[in-house]
């Protein structure tokens, strides 16, 4: 396995987007969503441009090595091209389509999985060292559950050492989990830091916000209580219904409504349920408001989608 020790990254440092190029489309033989043999670790490839996806993105650091994407988050709108990354701090539901991709030249993504206990234990290690909260200037108080930033040489190397090791398996189980915390040391020490910090902090708003979409979450088939997810977070429901929208661009109930709709669509598609089945089982009380609203989400009747989706390779983009 070849290793590039933090000290030499400057002196490989013009090779660096081309090893991960390499290592990514070496792993990345399918226009697909693929996973690897490090389990947090996923890699996406796409030989040309496509339309819009519907995903929901966990929380996870997403690098594109290759090629661009844009990402749309309720109202907002995020374009970025590789070498470049991206943080989503808890669960969203986004749109995704990938706007620069060829066959000589694909479209090369990485995702990789974060606990946010990863995130909130390694800042507690780095006390005082890590860059403060700050302001920020799309969202100047409550940060936004999205946000990209350019890949520096650190963060490039990082990263290739970790998928590195998809070339010495036997490596993996004891390796692996040091390359991914090296990998959340960097974004924290660089300009994704303020950011990651906002949503660790036990006393930020933007930490109660993540309470209140896990519990979402959780609970997406249950009738929505503001009054009940406010007072669990301490907040009033007018300060609730404001700062959620600006983590997520969208109202609790239309971030709800995403949820279902999403699991819906799993539920039809792994589990082969009818849809009227789905809709209950997701919590709507109407199987024609469901279908109505499945239909403007994913653009067809949920029979006509789940059916177009079974004769094609499913893979829900999420990097």
């Amino acid at each position: 396995m070849t290793v590039i020790a933090p000290e030499q990254i400057a002196h490989f440092s013009d090779s660096l987007p081309q090893q991960l190029t390499q290592v990514v489309r070496r792993w990345s033989p399918l226009e697909a969503l693929q996973d690897t043999a490090i389990a947090e670790v996923q890699l996406v490839r796409a030989d040309a441009p496509t339309s819009f996806h519907c995903a929901v993105y966990e929380p996870c650091l997403c690098f594109v090595i290759q090629g661009s994407k844009t990402v749309l988050l309720g109202d907002k709108e995020i374009v970025y091209t590789g070498p470049s990354y991206m943080a989503s701090a808890v669960h969203l539901p986004v749109v995704g389509r990938v706007d620069h991709a060829t066959p000589e030249k694909p479209y090369l993504a990485v995702k990789v999985s974060v606990n946010p206990q990863e995130v909130a234990g390694l800042i507690l290690e780095l006390d005082d060292r890590a860059p403060a909260a700050g302001s920020d200037a799309i969202c100047p108080e409550m940060d936004c559950g999205l946000k990209s930033a350019p890949m520096d040489e650190r963060m490039q190397g990082a990263l290739y050492r970790l998928l590195s090791l998809l070339d010495s398996p036997e490596d993996i189980k004891v390796l692996s989990p040091l390359a991914r915390r090296e990998l959340i040391y960097r974004a924290l020490m660089g300009a994704m830091g303020p950011h990651m910090r906002r949503f660790a902090a036990s006393d930020s708003q933007a930490n109660r916000i993540a309470q209140v979409i896990y519990a979402l979450k959780e609970q997406y088939a249950q009738p929505l209580k503001i009054r009940e997810l406010a007072a669990a977070v301490n907040m009033s429901e007018s300060t609730l219904y404001h700062n959620f929208r600006q983590v997520t661009r969208m109202s609790p109930l239309q971030y709800q409504k995403k949820l279902r709709l999403h699991e819906a669509r799993r539920l039809m598609l792994a589990e082969g349920l009818e849809a009227a089945t789905a809709s209950y089982r997701v919590g709507y009380e109407s199987p024609s408001h469901f279908s109505r609203e499945y239909s403007r989400m994913f653009g067809a009747p949920p029979r006509a989608d789940v059916s177009q989706l079974r004769g094609v390779t499913l893979a829900i983009e999420t990097a």
